[in-house]
């Protein structure tokens, strides 16, 4: 598995911004927006409006939350 940076060029809130992720962070995140029905830069925007860090520290953070929460508890 290649664990250099990806970066993409993406829309979001009127202006391009370029996101640099991990190629498994990038695979996850077009899954969830397909899981969501939901085009890729809506659901970056929307990651982007809630984070308090810089953008690709925020979908990280984003994904590994959505992906700890399927985890059961016991």
């Amino acid at each position: 598995m290649a664990a250099g940076l990806i970066k993409r060029s993406v829309a979001i809130a009127g202006h391009r911004t370029s996101i640099s992720l991990e190629p498994v962070f990038w695979t996850a995140l077009v899954a969830a927006a397909a899981a969501q029905d939901r085009p890729l830069n809506a659901l970056i925007a929307e990651i982007d409006e809630a984070r308090t860090t810089n953008l690709s520290s925020a979908i990280r953070v984003w994904l590994f939350t959505k992906s700890n929460a399927a985890v059961p508890r016991r």
